[in-house]
């Protein structure tokens, strides 16, 4: 821990980072690349890293056979390789959203809900946007952003200040979206109750700060309550949204109707959130982020998934 609050501190050109300079570089000259080709790119690069990263294909099958045991083993291994294909091809869309213009895509994406939405907008006490980790990462912010009147987000920092500096600031620059990490959660309140809108996404396991669980898939999940208590002290209106790439290359946002007494059980609030995540993994499968280890952690004297 030492050691890397040490290197934080260091200024953005130390030695140290010039190799995390070269990597932003390099991803920014991939940013150029047309959206066919950086499909056609990701999808080689998928195959390629789904033989190459043995642990983490391991945590993919472990999560596809624990959540999906009807898959036979050729089905699974095959949705194994098309998750590492949908991650590989997100984290090149990401390269576009930080760099290049998203407008065409904000304009084309296809979105159901939208009533929901402007009727939780409507009611002025800021709107809560519970997300999941699909694979189109942040090429989605600027998709739901779009739809926002003070659109923000939670996000927790990178460990390397270069390749938070390069992330942070390729979500900035879209319609003048608002930060907020774990230690700003005051001011994050005082912006939903000023009608901000806030994205969040809360489906990851956050080891020991897990509170409860809750279903997904039929296997016990750790959640947080933090989303319980933001809508609670807020009185913001909560949202389900889902952002996916879908079979023909075009992109699609749902909103959720709104979800009455959010906020008043935690226990009902994170099976909510998972039930809505779960059917959207449904539709798409290969578009969840698989490679978490979702299930790190586990109820007293269950067994370990991984």
């Amino acid at each position: 821990m030492a050691s890397r609050g040490k290197k934080a501190n260091r200024p953005l050109w130390h030695p140290s980072f010039w190799g995390s300079w070269s990597l932003v570089f390099v991803l920014w000259l991939l940013s150029f690349l047309p959206m066919a080709a950086k499909q056609r790119f990701g999808s080689w690069l998928g195959r390629l890293l789904a033989g190459k990263l043995k642990s983490r294909a391991r945590v993919v099958d472990a999560n596809l056979a624990a959540c999906m045991p009807e898959l036979s083993k050729d089905a699974r291994a095959e949705l194994l390789e098309d998750t590492f294909v949908a991650s590989a091809r997100g984290f090149l869309e990401s390269t576009h959203a930080w760099w290049r213009d998203m407008t065409p895509y904000c304009a084309s994406a296809s979105v159901s809900g939208i009533e929901h939405l402007e009727e939780a907008k409507a009611r002025g006490q800021g709107v809560l946007l519970i997300g999941g980790h699909y694979s189109i990462f942040d090429f989605a912010l600027p998709l739901i952003a779009c739809h926002l009147d003070k659109p923000g987000y939670m996000y927790r920092p990178n460990n390397n200040p270069v390749i938070d500096r390069m992330i942070e600031r390729g979500r900035r620059r879209h319609f003048n979206i608002r930060p907020f990490t774990k230690r700003k959660l005051r001011p994050m309140l005082s912006y939903l109750k000023e009608g901000g809108q806030v994205w969040f996404a809360c489906d990851q396991d956050f080891g020991k700060k897990s509170e409860l669980f809750a279903p997904f898939f039929g296997v016990d999940a750790g959640c947080i309550t933090s989303p319980s208590y933001i809508a609670r002290e807020s009185g913001a209106a909560v949202i389900c949204v889902s952002h996916l790439r879908m079979p023909d290359g075009h992109y699609r946002v749902a909103f959720s109707p709104i979800q009455q007494g959010f906020g008043e059980d935690p226990q009902q609030d994170a099976e909510t959130w998972n039930r809505f995540i779960e059917a959207t993994i449904r539709e798409q499968p290969d578009q969840y982020l698989w490679l978490h280890k979702r299930f790190k952690t586990r109820p007293e004297g269950a067994a370990s998934i991984y």
